[in-house]
């Protein structure tokens, strides 16, 4: 067990930075078969990094959200996959510690226990004695063949027939998985549907999730910590934004070094980086690039310094959801330059920056994460009229 209790933000990136090089080499094994590497797991654990959101008393860092952010963004140097897997279970080892305590005590007994979720309520719960009965499938479970455990939402009714979101924490082992993980992006990251049916959860593993978002939970050792007084979706957008912000940088690098030599064929530059052209990519490119960096670092720093200190409105809650798109947008249109200017060797499976690209295109879908989504939330609640969703 390797703890990140007490280590500076500038220790567990350089923990981060260490293992690019690990996550390059299995990434295209990583994509082959939908999966991280077993050597990519264990250099995780070995890093300490998968307990950077776990509570203090049971070993975790309880980084701030802007390191997390810088480590997620660094992994996805190497890997987007992997980053994206970890920023899920980061988010989904946080939720844990808003379980009662006696929950979180079942869980983290598991040394370096992974855990991944499913914040969409897909799944129908029942109450029965002592708990409930769950039956339902959730598909993009990211990770969750090579996790211990799993949140999942669900909807069920209240006392009032009216159906309500929950979320529930089932050890993985209960769940069936349904290998239907055939995409075009992120296919590392083993993101395949799980299914229950009748599968009885106890009652001390059910949360309603509508105070969960509120920002209020059943832990009382947590109660008092600024990571646990932060709102959920806030943070768990911030979070995941960041894997879009690494697969920028990590375009940049890997248009810089294949750009020695290169020439545009068909053309009477023998060398690409004399060409204007390339001045131009490059320049548009990194100036995106710096773009989403500053939205990823201001909805972080938004999380880390309000935190729970005070109520926060509905416009600054839409506007971490506006950053997070923007992270997303400015991403993707960089690596979309970078891409267009790498010429017609690198749609080859070997050269990285095709499969940048078709990650962060996936991430651009992603419900939570889709910038026209994010810019007309923003947009309504800035023209007076209320939010279009609850997830805020």
């Amino acid at each position: 067990m390797t703890s990140t209790r007490g280590l500076d933000s500038a220790e567990l990136l350089d923990r981060a930075s260490t293992l690019v090089p690990v996550l390059r080499r299995h990434a295209l094994w990583q994509e082959e078969n939908r999966r991280l590497h077993e050597e990519t797991i264990q250099a995780l654990t070995d890093s300490g990094l998968l307990r950077m959101r776990m509570p203090a008393h049971h070993g975790g860092g309880e980084s701030d959200l802007r390191t997390l952010v810088d480590v997620l963004a660094e992994l996805a140097r190497g890997d987007g996959s992997t980053s994206w897997t970890v920023a899920v279970w980061a988010i989904s080892t946080w939720m844990v510690g808003m379980f009662p305590d006696d929950v979180q005590d079942e869980v983290f007994a598991t040394p370096d226990v992974r855990v991944s979720g499913i914040l969409s309520p897909s799944a129908m719960a029942t109450p029965t004695d002592g708990g409930v009965l769950l039956t339902g499938r959730w598909a993009f479970n990211s990770g969750a063949t090579q996790s211990h455990w799993n949140t999942n939402a669900a909807v069920m009714p209240n006392a009032e027939g009216e159906l309500e979101p929950i979320m529930t924490l089932i050890p993985l082992s209960d769940l069936a998985i349904i290998d239907d993980w055939h995409t075009a992006g992120l296919r590392g990251s083993g993101s395949v549907t799980t299914a229950a049916e009748n599968l009885f959860v106890p009652q001390e593993r059910v949360l309603p999730l509508g105070p969960v978002l509120g920002g209020r939970h059943r832990s009382v050792r947590n109660a008092d910590s600024p990571m646990y007084r932060a709102p959920f979706m806030p943070t768990a957008a911030t979070t995941v934004g960041a894997t879009a912000l690494g697969l920028a940088k990590a375009a940049k690098e890997a248009f810089f070094e294949r750009l020695p030599g290169r020439k545009i064929t068909y053309t009477s530059y023998d060398d690409q980086s004399t060409a204007p052209l390339t001045h131009l990519q490059v320049g548009e490119a990194v100036t995106k690039i710096d773009e989403a960096e500053f939205h990823a670092r201001r909805a972080a720093a938004m999380v880390d310094e309000k935190g729970a200190a005070e109520e926060w409105t509905v416009e600054e809650r839409a506007r971490v959801r506006l950053d997070v798109g923007a992270v997303c947008l400015r991403a993707k249109e960089a690596v979309d330059v970078l891409n267009t200017a790498s010429g017609g060797s690198s749609i080859y499976r070997d050269v990285p920056i095709q499969r940048i690209e078709r990650d962060v295109q996936t991430l651009n879908l992603h419900a939570i994460m889709h910038p026209n989504t994010n810019l007309e939330l923003y947009g309504r609640i800035l023209c007076g009229l209320e939010p279009n969703t609850s997830f805020l």
